[in-house]
């Protein structure tokens, strides 16, 4: 997150210390931070990386009462480990595993638990920009890396939707055009009239 927000700064000309940054990592693993004046001041993950999005297997957020209703039903901690880090996410929504290109393909053709599994996770991520954007008075950037956010423009224009309200224009060319796997550090993906820059930003 930390690389991340500096390749968004060096675009901006800005320093870092100056800017309020959402970055998104997604992919097997996904979490989301807010870069507030160059610090993390929020971060998706808590105590393991169960908590925040969802991801290929990971459930990300879920209702404790869910847990206790799963123990009450014969679960016992090892069984829901394995449910909560290795069978849940985009896998157990999809129920086609947790390869991302897969379900888009099986969703393109009805699959409708992979409509459901591309719509929560898209649903996830943008709700924690909406609250981290709010947690830090606004925002100036928001940066998509790790393996979906880099590679999926269908996943990042989801995400963007209905995100106009912060003064984000996507730019629907260069969103499906963007490649950050050769030379390119980043590329922007929202049009010159955004108030807030959405920045696909290469892994490092």
């Amino acid at each position: 997150h930390e690389y991340a927000a500096g390749i968004a700064a060096e675009f901006l000309e800005r320093p870092l210390g100056e800017l309020r940054i959402v970055t998104l990592h997604l992919g097997n693993g996904a979490s989301a931070c807010a870069v507030e004046f160059g610090r993390s001041s929020e971060t998706s993950m808590g105590n393991t990386p169960l908590e925040g999005l969802v991801m290929g297997t990971r459930s990300g957020d879920v209702d404790a009462g869910v847990l206790l209703a799963l123990l009450r039903e014969g679960y016992d901690v090892d069984a829901l480990d394995e449910l909560l880090n290795h069978q849940s996410g985009l896998a157990g929504l999809s129920g086609l595993g947790n390869d991302l290109r897969e379900i888009e393909s099986a969703a393109a053709q009805g699959n409708d638990r992979a409509r459901l599994a591309i719509i929560v996770f898209a649903h996830r991520a943008r709700k924690y920009i909406g609250a981290y954007a709010a947690a830090m008075g606004g925002v100036d950037a928001i940066v998509f890396t790790g393996g979906i956010g880099e590679n999926s423009a269908s996943m990042r224009g989801r995400i963007l939707q209905r995100l106009e309200f912060l003064g984000v224009i996507m730019d629907e060319d260069r969103n499906r055009d963007a490649s950050v796997q050769s030379d390119n550090d980043y590329a922007v993906i929202t049009t010159p009239r955004s108030r807030v820059e959405a920045i696909v930003v290469k892994t490092n």
